[in-house]
């Protein structure tokens, strides 16, 4: 039927990966690493996500090794609720469990479904190019391959999408952060519920995951990208940071293992026109990288790999008709998610104290309406 080159082995790439050869494709995905080792902590799977994995045939692989979380909790920083969601009637009505899950699990779950011979590691790209009938990669050690379609799904810094828009580089949110993995065990965490506090000098959210595991993050406004000053940071520095929140943020930072400790800045892609280039189609990050604050970037990479598998089952044949139809189903959406995450995020990390007391205000009073209408966007998807 036609034979797929995939660049990128994270998420998008191995879940579009097993979708292309469930629909008879031959399919080789190329990795730049040496090895396979997701970088992260842990991400949250929206019901949308979990259901576009079971149009796929792979939500029971998914599911068994995540943890189901039902109610989102954002706090201020003495733990007051601003805003509880219980998020079961939506995900009851569509069949479908939001899941916690660490990116480790998640990666080796989706590598498991695939053949052995599909990844090839070590395959830096260094130049593609395309005709009418077929496109050819290279690599920096000098090797290329051929094929009748290639899908970039490198990332937010895809060297794909920098040679065919030289101009869209990530753009840095204003703040930054650190992420870990903890045992939670005898910690207070309410079962199942995702908390995000928010005060006047940063954030910091826990997430349950399986095994008696929480992922954490917490960030901080920064005015530089790349700040030297937060690059030094250690465990001890965010204890003293974000000491006076309430418990049990001072306790989940004293629980995590010095190790364990991730960081970097926030960044995304501001929204490209399209996402198709003839034989040529950018995939999940590398197409609409989006900030965490609506937990949907691993969701959006795996929406994209169902939705590519029915733009091709519409037209099995012409690649450059599937990839078009792709970005007019995907773009609407990546798109009012990217944006609302950004805007979220500045919302989040105010620090004026009137504008952080309005905040707050409007987030205890917001009507319940607002959050059904966000929750219908987000999980019912497409």
């Amino acid at each position: 039927m036609g034979h797929f080159l995939i660049i990128g082995a994270g998420i998008g790439g191995l879940t579009a990966a097993y979708a292309l050869l469930r629909l008879g494709y031959t399919v080789r995905v190329y990795e730049a690493a040496p090895e396979l080792r997701e970088i992260g902590a842990g991400v949250v799977l929206g019901a949308n996500a979990m259901r576009a994995l079971d149009t796929l045939g792979l939500h029971e692989a998914v599911h068994a090794r995540g943890f189901v979380v039902d109610s989102i909790g954002l706090l201020d920083a003495h733990g007051r609720p601003l805003n509880v969601v219980d998020t079961r009637p939506f995900t009851r009505r569509l069949g479908f469990d939001n899941l916690a899950i660490h990116r480790a699990e998640l990666q080796q779950a989706l590598l498991a479904a695939l053949p052995p011979d599909t990844v090839q590691l070590g395959k830096r790209l260094a130049s593609f190019e395309q005709t009418a009938e077929q496109v050819t990669i290279r690599f920096d050690d000098g090797t290329a391959a051929t094929g009748d379609a290639l899908v970039a799904a490198d990332g937010i810094r895809s060297r794909v999408r920098l040679q065919l828009l030289p101009n869209t580089q990530p753009r840095y949110a204003g703040y930054t952060c650190w992420r870990g993995i903890m045992d939670a065990t005898g910690l207070p965490l309410v079962p199942g519920r995702t908390t995000e506090t928010w005060g006047r000098h940063g954030r910091f959210g826990v997430v349950p995951l399986a095994n008696g595991r929480a992922y954490w993050f917490a960030c901080i406004n920064s005015s530089t990208p790349r700040n030297p000053e937060f690059q030094r940071y250690t465990l001890a520095d965010l204890q003293r940071h974000f000491g006076h929140f309430h418990a049990p943020v001072p306790q989940v930072l004293a629980h995590t293992p010095p190790g364990q400790l991730l960081w970097g800045d926030i960044l995304d892609l501001r929204p490209l026109p399209r996402f198709h280039f003839g034989r040529v189609l950018l995939l999940g990050d590398a197409a609409h990288a989006t900030t965490p604050n609506m937990g949907q970037g691993a969701g959006m990479a795996v929406e994209d790999a169902a939705i590519l598998a029915r733009c091709l089952q519409e037209f099995p044949h012409d690649w450059p008709a599937a990839f078009a139809r792709f970005t007019k189903q995907r773009r609407p959406r990546t798109t009012r998610i990217v944006e609302q995450s950004w805007q979220l995020g500045k919302v989040a990390q105010l620090t004026n104290a009137p504008l952080v007391s309005l905040r707050d205000w409007v987030m205890r009073h917001l009507p319940r309406r607002i959050n059904e209408q966000q929750m219908a966007f987000l999980y019912e998807g497409e």
